[in-house]
């Protein structure tokens, strides 16, 4: 193994619990480090789905209006370096191992979970590079997820759907509040979709934080050719097709304008920077489309929400064959209203088992797919599975790829890319 691979494993073992939800930790450690109040600001992305799309828009605006924009994201398709981002460029592993060294020496006695190693690295490596803003991803939840240590000078929940229930709360009200977290009093709380739980309004009106609602304090109407904005007195019009695919990404974009502006982080935006950075923002997994023999679409749809949206992206691309699914989730997801979520836009599965304590084995998915559904194959992983769905596809045939991170990952190595 390599030097980073071992202190990734090491991580795994130093504290107790996988998912542990504090903060009095990991603050901490981040105190010691003198990491838990930034020199520059932090832009903080929340949601059930669309936080890492979003993340993604905001970054590239950002950039393309020449800032130094550091970016934490979890969890990673197939490499660690994918969650901490400078400039645009992974993170190498010498950074990474320097950086867990430094906060190895820190924590003293203190234990820490694997994700607060990662933040705590992202906060650390962020104030070494001299980024001019940092954007973070929230890992899980909000209020009490290690990126919260530090106060967010804007902050965005893009949705609130049944996810992580575990720990977040059985009800859309309880998963709202914990989301809403991350607002800060005084502060823009940006919300990407008009439909949120009572608890996060109530949540922003308790702090005093300034609610930016979408549909009311900004808009965004899809064109025949990309969408119209307004946030304000800003407006643009005929602004691009973003080029991440699926109905959401629009929303998406129009979140991560809405929350430079709402932030004060406009000035570097005009329409030609903004329609390039929207026209030219990637991120592997989200409806990503890979022609080969058969197209293959690879998403990574992991909860119900999700699922909803994938069959409905399959819906306005329809092919003129069948669908050949394949599909590996983990066990502490709601497998059963994911499979039937997609059961009647999909026309064989292949299922794979995952790797990892969370994962269950292909028979037991199998075993929770609706009356009827036709399985063509389980397979003992997913570069398997990809090999059974491209002997069985033919021309008009499609191969999607969904269900986790770990998913789409091998399915992208599998692919060549």
């Amino acid at each position: 193994m390599t030097v980073l691979a071992d202190w990734l494993a090491r991580q795994q073992a130093i504290h107790p619990k996988a998912i542990d939800l504090s903060l009095e930790r990991v603050m901490r450690v981040a105190r010691a480090l003198q990491i838990d109040q930034p020199p520059h600001p932090v832009i903080t992305i929340g949601g059930t789905n669309g936080k890492g799309s979003t993340v993604a828009f905001v970054a590239a605006l950002l950039a393309g209006a020449g800032h130094r924009v550091g970016v934490f994201t979890s969890p990673h398709l197939q490499r660690y370096n994918e969650r901490i981002r400078i400039a645009g460029d992974e993170v190498t592993d010498a950074e990474l191992v320097a950086a867990f060294e430094r906060i190895d020496a820190a924590r003293g006695d203190t234990t820490l979970t694997y994700f607060e190693f990662g933040t705590l690295a992202a906060l650390d490596l962020f104030v070494r590079a001299r980024v001019e803003f940092a954007v973070l991803e929230v890992g899980l939840g909000g209020r009490l997820d290690a990126t919260n240590l530090v106060d967010a000078d804007v902050a965005a929940v893009t949705s609130v759907g049944l996810d992580h229930m575990d720990w977040l709360g059985s009800s859309l009200e309880s998963i709202g509040a914990e989301k809403a977290g991350i607002f800060r009093a005084g502060r823009p709380a940006v919300l990407g979709t008009a439909d949120m739980p009572a608890s996060v309004h109530a949540y922003i009106a308790a702090i005093g934080a300034r609610p930016v609602r979408s549909g009311r304090e900004f808009t965004a109407h899809a064109t025949a050719t990309g969408f119209d904005f307004r946030c304000g007195e800003r407006r643009w019009s005929n602004l691009p097709r973003p080029a991440l695919q699926g109905r959401s990404q629009i929303g998406n974009a129009a979140t991560a304008l809405a929350t430079l502006i709402a932030g004060g982080f406009d000035a570097g935006l005009d329409a030609g920077s903004i329609a390039a950075a929207i026209a030219t923002t990637k991120l592997p997994g989200r409806f990503q489309i890979v022609q080969r023999e058969v197209e293959w679409l690879l998403d990574v749809a992991h909860n119900e929400p999700a699922a909803v949206e994938l069959a409905s992206n399959l819906r306005d691309r329809p092919c003129a064959g069948r669908t050949i699914a394949v599909c590996g989730i983990l066990g502490d997801k709601d497998v059963t209203a994911i499979v039937a979520a997609l059961a009647e836009s999909i026309d064989e599965w292949v299922l794979v088992t995952l790797e990892g304590p969370r994962a269950i084995d292909a028979a037991t998915l199998a075993a929770r797919l609706p009356a009827g559904a036709s399985v063509m194959a389980l397979s003992q992983d997913v570069a398997s599975g990809c090999e059974l769905a491209a002997a069985r596809a033919r021309d008009d045939d499609r191969v999607l790829v969904f269900g986790s991170f770990l998913t789409v990952g091998p399915a992208l190595a599998w692919l060549g890319l």
